[in-house]
């Protein structure tokens, strides 16, 4: 178990050297994601601290190997997400083929390819969409990936059975072509696949594509890494290209980059940046002034409609005077009645809430109309108003006969507008989180998804040990089978031999004389009942022994050249005759005859040795 403090001390420097040693850069990656991958690999080593890692990193260069597929989790299929896939075919795809034209290029970009699926997932499309031919004429399809492992599976295309599971039956025997238990994606639809190596945070992008796929890769990278990808992904397409994304991943915060042909299946398009042409400047043609009307009727209804402006209003002569100030207007800027008919520059509202004399001055100087920014100020109620002020010159024909002072309230709409910002940024922000969570959780099932393939590799390899276990435990219960045949087999030859030793023991014993049999380095194999009687030493005493070393009442000395002769293949049977003394003290003859033990046209490989008493005479 690795400790968080040494582990959150060291994490910084192993960064660092895999930046250094490999150019891996993994700062723009989630951090909580490289972390939890990291420690995972570290505890398949056996190690806690990131800094004893980097050691152990420096002394075992392979395994940067194991700690870059541990960190990239090379999760895909092909036609994941079939719903997405079948959209993009059958809408996307003709729009696509319909905007280029007949015969112009099609350039695809597979950011984040893994192992290939996805890329020749896309070929399949494109051969179905335009025909084998044209798909062969116009199509490249740049398929890049940061690992150089997972590129190396890529650019082979073969894949196990396993693998093509969700490709429909039609496409696998259209495309695919089996080799023993894999198969091989065709060559001709394959050659237009270029696979390479592309690190999305540091490399340039793949320019003028009209289609680029990165699914279920931006949700690795933090926010400030995703927002640089992906105005790189926003050079790299054509005007009208698209851009399709995992299902985790919906750009809902880059509004100014991609706007969603279908958020449901992760299908974007490219926002157009505003040219030149885009940007003519809007303006409005004030008409004439309206001739002064005369009568006092006129004039009485001039100032009820000043009056019942819904906005602040002053009205200024060339001079600077003050003429006319609506009821809006003196309450906002506390003019009184006694207030019209003085200069401008002698009241407060020359400079509160904004200096109007200047602007007053170029309006003179210009004949153009001024609005000036929005600015707060009291509204003599203890609240505060949020006005814009609008300078307009009064003519009469071409002659500028005065100046329009203008006080728009804005304080509803800067209110709400405020509200619309903060509102904004919090959805922003729960878009966010929400993204976040759900790239997060995307990452954790992948990561699942990983360990569940580890386990199923596991699982088949202790199903395979099994197996042979039990073909060992078979070939040893064949064997033990055979051991108890032979066991059965061998209790019967020595019941046999039982039965002949008892029958030779009998012979022996009722031939009435004494025997006794010697091998060939003279040392006594039997020894019967007889002489025991004879001699008074038991089998057991006698048994092993040398002959001539034998205790018993006879000279044995003299028997050693007879025996000698008789082994060497002496054929007359060899009888001494010797003065012995029985077991009980009782002198008398013995007469031994010696005889070779030996199968039929054999040499003796022992000697019969027959005692017994000669008659007197």
């Amino acid at each position: 178990m690795a400790d968080p403090v040494a582990f959150e001390r060291g994490i910084d420097p192993l960064l660092e050297y895999l930046k250094n040693e490999r150019e891996f850069d993994f700062t723009g990656y989630k951090r909580s994601t490289v972390e939890r991958r990291v420690a995972k690999r570290m505890e398949e080593v056996g190690l806690a601290d990131p800094l004893e890692y980097i050691d152990y990193l420096t002394v075992h260069p392979d395994e940067f190997e194991s700690l870059f597929n541990t960190i990239l989790i090379n999760v895909t299929s092909f036609f994941r997400d079939a719903a997405a896939w079948d959209y993009l075919a059958t809408e996307i795809v003709p729009r696509l083929t319909d905007a280029k034209g007949e015969d112009a290029p099609i350039r695809v970009w597979n950011a984040g390819c893994a192992t290939g699926e996805e890329p020749l997932t896309l070929a399949m499309v494109l051969v179905r969409a335009l025909g084998a031919d044209a798909y062969e004429r116009r199509v490249k399809i740049y398929a890049t990936d940061v690992d150089e492992e997972a590129l190396a599976v890529a650019r082979m295309a073969i894949y196990p059975a396993k693998a093509l599971e969700a490709v429909p039956e039609q496409l696998r025997r259209e495309f695919f072509e089996r080799h023993d238990q894999r198969y091989a994606f065709r060559k001709d639809s394959r050659r237009p696949v270029i696979f390479g190596r592309n690190d999305l945070v540091q490399d340039a992008p793949i320019s003028r594509v009209d289609l680029l796929l990165c699914r279920n890769t931006l949700m690795y990278f933090n926010v400030e890494t995703q927002s640089r990808i992906l105005q790189r992904f926003h050079f790299a397409l054509n005007p009208g290209g698209f851009l399709f994304v995992g299902k985790s991943e919906m750009l809902v915060t880059h509004s100014d980059l991609f706007v969603p042909v279908s958020l449901k299946q992760r299908v974007f398009t490219k926002v157009l940046g505003a040219s030149p042409r885009d940007r003519l400047m809007a303006g409005t043609a004030r008409g004439d002034a309206v001739a002064l009307a005369t009568g006092e009727t006129s004039r009485l209804l001039r100032e009820s409609a000043l009056e019942a402006t819904p906005v602040a209003q002053l009205v200024l002569d060339p001079d600077g005077t003050l003429l006319l100030a609506n009821q809006r207007a003196r309450k906002l800027l506390g003019i009184g009645v006694g207030d019209l008919g003085r200069p401008i520059q002698d009241l407060e509202a020359s400079y509160r809430p904004i200096e109007l004399r200047s602007h007053l001055d170029e309006l003179y100087a210009t004949s153009r109309p001024r609005t000036l920014p929005p600015v707060t100020l009291g509204d003599g109620t203890g609240g505060r108003r949020t006005v814009e002020v609008h300078v307009d010159p009064l003519r009469s024909g071409t002659e500028i006969i005065g100046a329009s002072v203008t006080y728009v309230d804005l304080t509803r709409q800067t209110a709400i507008q405020e509200e619309l910002e903060r509102s904004r940024r919090e959805l922003g922000n729960a878009y966010e989180e929400l993204q976040t969570t759900v790239e997060e959780l995307e990452t954790t099932n992948e990561e699942l998804q990983s360990t569940v393939e580890e386990l199923e590799t596991t699982n088949e390899e202790l199903q395979s040990t099994n197996e042979e276990l039990e073909t060992m435990n078979e070939e040893l219960q064949s064997g033990n089978e055979e051991l108890e045949t032979i066991n059965d087999a061998l209790r019967e030859r020595t019941l046999e031999l039982n039965e002949a030793n008892a029958l030779t023991e009998a012979i022996l014993a009722s031939m009435g004389i004494a025997i006794v049999v010697v091998d060939g380095q003279q040392q006594v194999r039997i020894w019967n009942r007889q002489a025991e009687q004879l001699w008074g030493t038991r089998a057991d005493e006698a048994v092993g022994e040398h002959v001539l070393n034998l205790d018993i009442g006879m000279p044995l000395d003299r028997l050693g050249q007879p025996i000698r002769e008789t082994l060497a293949g002496a054929t007359d049977d060899g009888r001494v005759v010797v003065n012995a003394t029985d077991r009980r003290g009782r002198a008398f003859k013995c007469r031994v005859t010696l005889m070779p033990l030996a199968q039929r046209g054999s040499e003796p490989t022992g000697v019969i040795v027959l005692m017994e008493r000669a008659a007197p005479g």
